[in-house]
């Protein structure tokens, strides 16, 4: 081992240590581990229409109740549309077997572990009445939306969910194969992405954890893949349709086939440097799809999305990102047409913004 390899190591050891004594006391992996000891069929879901982060705490998830529930059953059923897009390759490279979604099954179980979403948010696959015995997430829940779960992880100061599953594997002292590390490097990475990523402590302790134990190849793989051309046509439309308003700037996609598109969207458009606010909006599957990015330290991009929706539709997020959908009536162009305006405006009106002073980011 050389000397900066070794140097890597006692950092991350040093700053693992300090992260396990800052969190003690916290619902952490052993208590999760009693109260699934007697259990012998644990379901392991996530939001519906999964990304990477969600994807990746739940494969390290399965992988370590395996480990340590060596006479249950684990197994991991998702529930709408795997891959897509940017993260195509993850999901390609990722070998893992997935039980298909089905409702009806669910009461068969006697453990359910929700990652990444919680019972009440709009992309819960849980059907009402469905309880979790544990939820996992980092997102900042809204009023009335307690989890109500025996098992409650949810720190809000953490970017990723994988990152919150990797401390459990910390805490344990439990390996993590070059295969997995990979899989939840990249998770890690892609919540994380854009301007306005913000890792926390446990964050970066994942992701130094995690580079020293992934397999590169596979890795590389993951972060590098060909796009196709509905990406750059999207792009394109974005820019085109990009207005920004002061510090804020909104665009619209049409109709698009991956949920990640609005995010990745907003996160170039932050990076315009006039604004500290970008919101993008698209459609898809009878709904219209909202991603808020921000770099402004005074307002919660969840909260400002929140507002936002009030009374229209649902959604959330962290400090500096967040998301929603609105559900659409009869899909038409008119009502999307005005759907957009709307959100516009309420966009605007929360931020303190005219609309009147609107300039196109790409002028003709």
């Amino acid at each position: 081992m050389t000397s900066f390899v070794e140097a890597c190591v006692e950092t991350v050891t040093g700053s693992a240590v300090a992260v396990e004594r800052r969190t003690r006391g916290q619902p952490r992996a052993r208590k999760l581990l009693r109260l699934l000891a007697d259990k012998k069929n644990i379901l392991i879901t996530t939001h519906e229409h999964p990304d990477p982060d969600a994807f990746g705490a739940a494969m390290g998830m399965s992988a370590l109740l395996a480990m340590q529930l060596p006479t249950a059953h684990v197994n991991v059923s998702l529930k709408g549309r795997v891959g897509g897009g940017i993260n195509e390759a993850f999901y390609r490279e990722t070998t893992f077997k997935l039980l298909p979604w089905d409702e009806s099954k669910l009461a068969e179980y006697d453990a359910i572990v929700l990652l990444d979403t919680q019972p009440l948010f709009a992309y819960s696959p849980l059907p009402g009445g469905v309880i979790p015995i544990a939820v996992i997430d980092h997102h900042q829940a809204g009023r009335g939306q307690k989890p109500g779960c025996t098992f409650c992880d949810i720190r809000t100061d953490v970017g990723a969910s994988t990152s919150i599953v990797f401390s459990y594997f910390m805490e344990l002292d439990a390996p993590i194969s070059p295969d997995l590390a990979a899989t939840m490097l990249y998770a890690i990475e892609s919540d994380l992405a854009g301007t306005a990523g913000t890792p926390g402590g446990l964050d970066n302790i994942a992701l130094s954890g995690l580079t020293l134990k992934a397999d590169p190849s596979k890795l590389h793989r993951m972060r590098y893949v060909d796009l196709p051309q509905s990406y750059y046509i999207a792009y394109a439309t974005g820019l085109s349709h990009a207005m920004f308003y002061d510090n804020a700037i909104f665009s619209h996609l049409d109709v698009i086939d991956s949920l990640e598109k609005p995010a990745v969207l907003a996160d170039l458009l932050l990076r315009f440097d006039q604004v500290e606010w970008a919101l993008v909006v698209g459609i898809h599957d009878g709904k219209m799809v909202l991603s808020l990015r921000t770099s402004c330290g005074s307002l919660a991009a969840g909260t400002l999305m929140q507002r936002i929706l009030r009374g229209i539709g649902e959604g959330g997020g962290h400090r500096t990102k967040a998301g929603g959908m609105i559900r659409l009536k009869s899909g038409s162009a008119t009502e999307i047409e005005r759907l957009r305006g709307f959100v516009c405006r309420r966009y605007l009106r929360a931020l303190g913004i005219p609309s009147s002073r609107g300039q196109k980011l790409i002028p003709r």
